[in-house]
């Protein structure tokens, strides 16, 4: 009971001690409730002086508010762009025009020496055109002679003013020709191989030729028969 009556004692004494030296202030200004609390020691105070500041303060939050998107707040409102008309059907290119020609047209053109008989959209082989490159456009004015179904225009020696027109298409060679070169008694003996080069062309039209006087077979037909 002693120890028990001592112990009470201790405790008051502390309690009365610590009204002493603590003090407690509450603001009613702010609308949010706080209270401040300090702790002081004096000089005479047996424990090292500490000096502690609690403030607690308690203020109600307003909800989160969603942000606005970056179309909404900032981007000016775009139109909707008019659409057009959807059509199944494609634009089509017109068809390309195909030349007419008089019915039966061909010429007899000389190149390099030779004689050909060229159609308007054919091609044909010649000796090679020096000078010619592929997709070169050639004019031969050589034309010794125009025909067509009903009428023909002869050539003394040429046709006057008469012009084939041709575009190259290949620069080549012709097939392999072997030269075999042989002397009996003598052992001389030798085998060479050679390919021509020639050109190939596409004749485009002939043109030129229609105020040349012509031959039609009516004109032949009177013509033997005043014999």
């Amino acid at each position: 009971m002693p120890m028990a009556s001592a112990t009470t004692a201790s405790l008051s004494t502390l309690c009365t001690s610590f009204a002493a030296h603590c003090t407690i202030t509450h603001n009613h200004k702010s609308p949010s409730s706080s209270s401040n609390l300090s702790f002081f020691s004096p000089s005479r105070f047996p424990f090292p002086s500490h000096s502690h500041n609690l403030s607690s303060s308690f203020s109600l939050r307003s909800p989160l508010l969603p942000l606005p998107r970056y179309s909404d707040s900032s981007a000016p409102p775009v139109a909707d762009a008019p659409q057009l008309p959807q059509t199944s059907e494609t634009p089509q290119a017109p068809p390309a025009q195909v030349p007419k020609w008089e019915k039966g047209l061909f010429a007899v053109v000389m190149i390099g020496g030779r004689q050909f008989i060229v159609h308007p959209g054919r091609w044909i082989v010649v000796q090679r055109l020096k000078g010619a490159k592929v997709n070169d456009k050639i004019a031969l004015h050589k034309v010794l002679l125009v025909g067509t179904d009903t009428t023909t225009y002869i050539g003394k020696p040429i046709v006057t003013n008469a012009v084939v027109y041709a575009t190259v298409e290949e620069q080549g060679l012709d097939d392999k020709v072997i030269v075999f070169k042989f002397k009996r008694k003598k052992h001389y003996k030798r085998t060479i191989g050679h390919r021509q080069p020639n050109t190939r062309i596409r004749i485009n039209s002939i043109m030129g030729y229609e105020n040349y006087p012509k031959v039609t077979l009516e004109d032949i037909k009177k013509k033997y028969a005043d014999k």
